[in-house]
C-alpha cells in the first residue's frame, strides 16, 4: 500500500512511522500534534490520533484537502471581509455589516468560554492544522484560490465566528439586506422586499425502522438530506477516532468541525429541517416624539446603535473604508423592507433562538460517542441541535424521532393575546407586541438557553416499527402514533402533508404490507427506484384529460397541441430514472398544475391524511381546462428550452465534471418525488446545473450479532475543485445506481486498494 509521509523543518517537525499501533503513553510524551490520516478509495479520510488536539488537527488537515477554499472564502465571510476583496457587489457589502454588527467580540468569547475543555482542545488542534495544510500547500492550492489575497491562516476566533455564523444562517441570517438597509424615519432608505421564505437548497427525509419490522431484529437507518451540491453547506465525509474514547463515521459540513450526520458502533443519526421557527419579529411601538426610542411596558427604551467600518474594493484596486451604523432594540436587530418599514410609529426588530446558544459542539460531541438511543436523546436534549429534526436508530432496534431544536419559548396562549398580523406579512411569519413586556419568549429554567422551549417542551417518539421525516412537522412521525399537542411555534398538526412526505409514508407502508421483514437493500431500493408518487396518484387523470382535442387556446389566443405531451406522459414508467422519458414533462406540467384551485376530487381528510388529497376533480368544467391549459403552457416551457417531449431524463438532467455530462436521477420533491434533486431549467442545456436534493446518503444497519454494516454514497463526491481526483467519481456511481461499503474497523481500512496514509506531528505553539 501507498504511504505518504509529509516532512517539514527538522527543528520543527518529527515525522514518525504510520503504525496504527502507536499507544496512548508513546503520543502523550510527544508535546504537540500527532495525527495519522488513512485515504481509503473515493478519498475518505480516516482520522486517528490520541488525544483531542490532534483529532482536531488532523480532522482540519483532511478537510482542507478537498474544501481548503470553500472553507477560506467563509472565512473571509463572517470575518466581514467580504468587500475588502471582492467588492461590494452581489451582496457582500450586506454580508459584511451583518457579520460585523452582530458577531461581536463579546458574543464569540462566550461562545468559546462555554466550550469544554475537549470541544475547546479540538478546536485549538482545528485551526493548527489548517494553517498547516495551508503552510504545506503554499503556491499549491485549487485554482479557485491559488495565490489569492483572501486566503490566509485561520485564528482561534475563526472557529466561533463560522460556529455561531452557520447556526443563524437561516434565522436572523435569513435578514442581513434588512438590517443593513435600516434607517430612522427621514433618511433615505434603499427599496427591497424582505426574504420571508427561507433560501432554497435545504430539506431531507430519514427514515429509521426497529426490530419489529427487521430482518435482524436490529435498527435500520435512511438518512437521505438534501443539500446544496456547491458552496460551505456541501457534505464531507470522515471518520475519526480516539482509540478507546471515540469511533464515529458520517459527514461533516465543510465549514464545521464535527460529524453533524453519522454512526459509531451502536448507533445512527441523521437530521431533517424542521419547520419549527428560529425567529420571531417585534413590532415597536415608537416614540412619537423620538423615533429612536420604542414603548416598553410604562417606559420608552432607546433603539441603540452599533457603528462598524466595513473596508470595500474600489475599481482602481484601493480599498474605501465605509461606516455603517445598524440600529439594535433588545429584542434584537432592527430590520426594514419595503413590508417592514420604519415609520414615526413602528418599526420591526427580530429576535433569533440561535445566536447565543453555545451549546452545538457539547451536542455532537455527545452524539459521536453515544451508545443506544437513550444516548441520542440525551445528547440532542443539551439543545445544540440548532435547525433540524433527529432520526435515529441503534443496534438494539430502537426507532426514534426528536424535534428537539433551537426554538423560542412561544405556546399557543402567548400567540394569542400578542400576535400581530398585518396583509404584507406571510401567515406564518410570528410578529409579536413589542411593546408589552408579557410577549417576550417565555422562560424555562429547565432550557439551558435562554427564552428557547426547554428539551422536555418538544415533541419525540420512540417505536419498535419506524419513525420518518420529510421535513413536514413531528405531525405523523408515525401516523399510527400522531404527536399532538406541541406549541406551533414548532410546526402544524392536522394539515396536510406534503407529496414527498406522503411518498415516504405510502412507499414505506406498502413495503410492511409485503410482510417480509426488512433488509437494508430495501432502503437503499427505497430511495433509488426513484418513483414519483405524485404520477401516480394523478397521473391516470391527467390522461383522461388528454382524452379527445388535443388542441388548447392559451391567453393571447395562442394555439397550443398538447399531443406530445399526452403521448409522452401515457408512456412514461412514472420514475425519474435516467433512462425514463417523461419526468420534464410531468415536472413543468405540475410546476403549474399544482396551483389550481379545487384541484382534487377527494379533499385532504386528516384522519387519512397519507391518502389525501387525491384524485383530480375532472367533473369540474374549470379544473379540466385549468388542466389542459396547465399542459399547454408547460409544454411551451420546454419547447422554449429546447428540449424534446419524448427526451431520455438523464439526457437532460446532468452534472457536468470537467467537460463530461453524468446523467442524474432524481426530481423536484414538489412534483412528487421522495428520491429529490432540483436542477435549474436552462435553455439549450436542460435541468443543469444541480441546486441540490440527494447529498449524503447512508443505510446504516447491523447483522444479528450486532456487527456494523455502513453503507451510502456522497452524490457530488468530496471536492467541488475540478483538479481534485475525487471531483466525480462518486457522482459516477450514482449515476449508475450504486453504493459503496464505508470501511469503518482497522482491518476494513487497511485491506483498502486504494489506501494511502500521512502522519502529521507538530509542536505545540
Amino acid at each position: 500500500m501507498p504511504v505518504h509521509r509529509l516532512a517539514c523543518l527538522p527543528a520543527l517537525i518529527c515525522l514518525l512511522s504510520c503504525s496504527s499501533d502507536r499507544s496512548a503513553a508513546e503520543s502523550a510524551a510527544i508535546a504537540g500534534y500527532d495525527t495519522e490520516i488513512r485515504w481509503t478509495s473515493y478519498g475518505i479520510p480516516h482520522v486517528k490520533a490520541n488525544n483531542w488536539e490532534s483529532l482536531g488537527y488532523g480532522f482540519a488537515y483532511a478537510t482542507a484537502t478537498d474544501a481548503v477554499c470553500v472553507i477560506a472564502r467563509d472565512i473571509v465571510m463572517v470575518n466581514g471581509n467580504l468587500s475588502a476583496y471582492m467588492g461590494a457587489e452581489n451582496g457582500n457589502y450586506e454580508n459584511d455589516v451583518f457579520h460585523r454588527a452582530l458577531l461581536t467580540k463579546d458574543k464569540l468569547q462566550r461562545f468559546a468560554l462555554a466550550q469544554s475543555g475537549d470541544s475547546g482542545r479540538f478546536a485549538r488542534g482545528y485551526v493548527a492544522g489548517y494553517n498547516r495544510y495551508l503552510k504545506d500547500h503554499d503556491g499549491r492550492l485549487p485554482a479557485s484560490c491559488n495565490d489569492r489575497p483572501w486566503v490566509r491562516p485561520m485564528v482561534q476566533e475563526d472557529v466561533a465566528r463560522l460556529t455561531v455564523g452557520l447556526g443563524i444562517r437561516y434565522g436572523v441570517g435569513r435578514f442581513k439586506d434588512d438590517i443593513s438597509r435600516a434607517k430612522p424615519p427621514g433618511e433615505p432608505v434603499t427599496a427591497g422586499n424582505t426574504k420571508f421564505q427561507p433560501a432554497a437548497g435545504l430539506g431531507s427525509n430519514a427514515v429509521a425502522f426497529g426490530r419489529a419490522v427487521t430482518e435482524t431484529g436490529r435498527g435500520i437507518l435512511l438518512g437521505n438530506p438534501h443539500y446544496p451540491w456547491r458552496g460551505s453547506s456541501r457534505f464531507h465525509l470522515i471518520h475519526t477516532t480516539i482509540p478507546g474514547v471515540v469511533d464515529t463515521m458520517g459527514v461533516s459540513l465543510y465549514t464545521t468541525n464535527a460529524v453533524a450526520i453519522g454512526f459509531n458502533k451502536d448507533i445512527a443519526w441523521t437530521h431533517t429541517v424542521s419547520t419549527a421557527l428560529r425567529f420571531t419579529l417585534y413590532e415597536l411601538s415608537l416614540n412619537p416624539h423620538n423615533p429612536l426610542e420604542y414603548r416598553y411596558g410604562d417606559d420608552y427604551r432607546a433603539i441603540e446603535t452599533r457603528t462598524v467600518s466595513v473596508d470595500v474594493r474600489q475599481p482602481d484596486g484601493g480599498v474605501e473604508s465605509r461606516q455603517h451604523t445598524v440600529y439594535s432594540s433588545h429584542y434584537g436587530p432592527i430590520i426594514v423592507s419595503d413590508e417592514l418599514p420604519w415609520t414615526n410609529s413602528i418599526a420591526y426588530a427580530i429576535r433569533d433562538a440561535v445566536i447565543d446558544n453555545t451549546a452545538g459542539p457539547a451536542t455532537y460531541a455527545a452524539l459521536s460517542v453515544a451508545e443506544s438511543v437513550d444516548d441520542i436523546e440525551s445528547a440532542i436534549s443539551l439543545q445544540g441541535v440548532y435547525w433540524t429534526n433527529t432520526i435515529a436508530t441503534d443496534r438494539h432496534g430502537t426507532a426514534f424521532y426528536a424535534d428537539i431544536s433551537s426554538t423560542p419559548n412561544v405556546d399557543e396562549k402567548l400567540l394569542d393575546e400578542c400576535r400581530i398580523r398585518h396583509e404584507s406579512i406571510p401567515a406564518y411569519v410570528v410578529v409579536l407586541d413589542g411593546a408589552r413586556s408579557e410577549c417576550e419568549w417565555k422562560s424555562d429554567p429547565r432550557s439551558n438557553v435562554p427564552g428557547t422551549l426547554p428539551a422536555e417542551a418538544m415533541p419525540r417518539i420512540r417505536r419498535d416499527d419506524y419513525v420518518t421525516n420529510s421535513n413536514d412537522s413531528y405531525w405523523l412521525a408515525n401516523p399510527e402514533s400522531p404527536l399532538e399537542g406541541y406549541s406551533p411555534i414548532i410546526g402544524p398538526e392536522r394539515t396536510a402533508r406534503s407529496l414527498r412526505t406522503r411518498a415516504g409514508l405510502v412507499f414505506i407502508r406498502e413495503q410492511l404490507a409485503k410482510g417480509d421483514k426488512l433488509t437494508a437493500d430495501d432502503m437503499r431500493e427505497l430511495l433509488y427506484k426513484h418513483r414519483n408518487y405524485g404520477a401516480e396518484l394523478l397521473l391516470d387523470d391527467v390522461l383522461k384529460v388528454c382524452e379527445g382535442d388535443t388542441d388548447v387556446v392559451l391567453h393571447g389566443d395562442r394555439q397550443v397541441d398538447i399531443e406530445p405531451s399526452c403521448t409522452t406522459l401515457a408512456g412514461w414508467d412514472r420514475t425519474a430514472n435516467i433512462d425514463g422519458r417523461g419526468m420534464h414533462v410531468w415536472t413543468e406540467f405540475w410546476r403549474i398544475a399544482r396551483s389550481i384551485e379545487d384541484l382534487y376530487a377527494v379533499p385532504f381528510d386528516p384522519d387519512d391524511a397519507v391518502n389525501t388529497p387525491r384524485g383530480i376533480a375532472l367533473d369540474k368544467t374549470e379544473v379540466r381546462a385549468s388542466v389542459r391549459q396547465a399542459l399547454a403552457e408547460g409544454q411551451l416551457v420546454l419547447e422554449d428550452a429546447g428540449i424534446a417531449m419524448d427526451a431520455r431524463w438523464g439526457d437532460i438532467q446532468y452534472a457536468t465534471r470537467n467537460g463530461n455530462k453524468i446523467p442524474i436521477p432524481g426530481a423536484q420533491g414538489w412534483a412528487g418525488m421522495f428520491s429529490m434533486i432540483a436542477a435549474r431549467l436552462s435553455k439549450g442545456k436542460g435541468y443543469n446545473p444541480i441546486l441540490h436534493g440527494n447529498s449524503y446518503i447512508q443505510v446504516i444497519s447491523w447483522d444479528k450479532d450486532g456487527r456494523l454494516q455502513p453503507t451510502g454514497i456522497l452524490t457530488y463526491s468530496q471536492s467541488q475543485e475540478p483538479e481534485s481526483a475525487h471531483y466525480a467519481d462518486l457522482t459516477d456511481l450514482y449515476s449508475r445506481g450504486e453504493w459503496i461499503d464505508f470501511p469503518f474497523t482497522d482491518e476494513q481500512i487497511l485491506a483498502d486498494p486504494n489506501l494511502t496514509m500521512l502522519t502529521l506531528t507538530e509542536p505545540f505553539d
